[in-house]
């Protein structure tokens, strides 16, 4: 099978270049450059700029999957008017445009797989979400809305589409997880807030699995939650990761301050998404991490080893 991937050096693409890969599958990836960045599993690069037009049909030519992963990352800085911008055009545009792509291609994939967030639920306390549950209010929820609109008019030209709704992805080479080890170690972590509500997290490892599954799975379409199984709030969150770094975490982190300090961005931090992974469950997806503990075991284990 041939999966055409943009967003290939991103945190998530990277690993799913890598995993497709070593399952004998053959990646091409669009980028703005050509050059290939070190340790990037992909045979070719089409050039091509997500904001000045459609994708290239010599892009498409054999290909089976089409995976779009790419998008400015959103805690990248504060959400100033030109920011939200930046973080919606870079999803919205770019999904028009590989759309828009796909309309006059040559020869058409069987699936597309396109990027979302479980921002799309928005703050719901301790509801539970599956992927029938409609969409929240604020920032996150309308620009998901959006993403997933453009993605769905694939449809049009009879091609599946997938959108996988990514939660907090779990990683040691990026990511939200990177961030907070080093407060963490210095004995300086804590809960945000009350700590009571839930985080919606995933391995890095099942992120990648699902989009995997995603392709492979031909009854699998429309949204699909890219969480864990086992939720966790975020005081639970951080009692599993003190644990695992043998550091205490008692200091709790004031939403008010954080609110002072990111501005509107804190809304993502402090929300509280319930979501289940319920699509994935009943499609025959078998998570590689199930649980936080473990999940967190696999990575820090990882991490000791590299650093002998």
């Amino acid at each position: 099978m041939k999966v055409l991937v943009n967003g290939a050096t991103g945190l998530i693409g990277r690993h799913l270049c890598r995993s497709l890969a070593a399952q004998g599958h053959t990646v091409a990836a669009v980028s703005r450059s050509v050059s290939r960045p070190d340790g990037l599993a992909v045979a070719e690069i089409h050039q091509w700029d997500s904001q000045s037009g459609p994708v290239p049909r010599a892009a498409f030519a054999g290909v089976d999957a089409v995976v779009n992963l790419a998008g400015e990352p959103i805690d990248a800085r504060r959400w100033t008017d030109e920011q939200k911008r930046r973080i919606r055009d870079s999803r919205v545009i770019t999904t028009t445009n590989i759309v828009e792509g796909l309309r006059t291609a040559d020869s058409k994939p069987e699936v597309f797989v396109s990027g979302s967030a479980v921002g799309f639920y928005g703050d719901r306390g301790d509801e539970e979400l599956d992927e029938s549950s409609g969409p929240g209010r604020g920032f996150m929820s309308e620009l998901c809305e959006q993403w997933e609109r453009e993605a769905a008019r694939v449809n049009e030209l009879g091609i599946r589409v997938v959108q996988v709704r990514t939660g907090v992805v779990l990683s040691l080479e990026g990511g939200a997880l990177k961030k907070m080890i080093a407060p963490f170690k210095l004995g300086v972590g804590g809960p945000l807030g009350n700590g009571k509500q839930w985080f919606p997290w995933i391995h890095i490892d099942d992120i990648a699995g699902i989009c995997h599954h995603a392709i492979l799975t031909a009854s699998l379409q429309g949204p699909v939650n890219g969480v864990a199984p086992h939720s966790v709030t975020n005081a639970e969150f951080t009692r599993e990761l003190a644990r695992a770094l043998h550091r205490p975490a008692f200091l709790p982190v004031p939403q008010m301050a954080m609110k002072v300090l990111i501005g509107e961005m804190s809304e993502v931090l402090f929300g509280s998404q319930r979501v289940l992974p319920k699509t994935a469950l009943a499609s025959g997806y078998k998570f590689r991490h199930a649980t936080l503990a473990e999940a967190l075991a696999d990575l820090l284990g990882k991490s000791k080893r590299a650093h002998g």
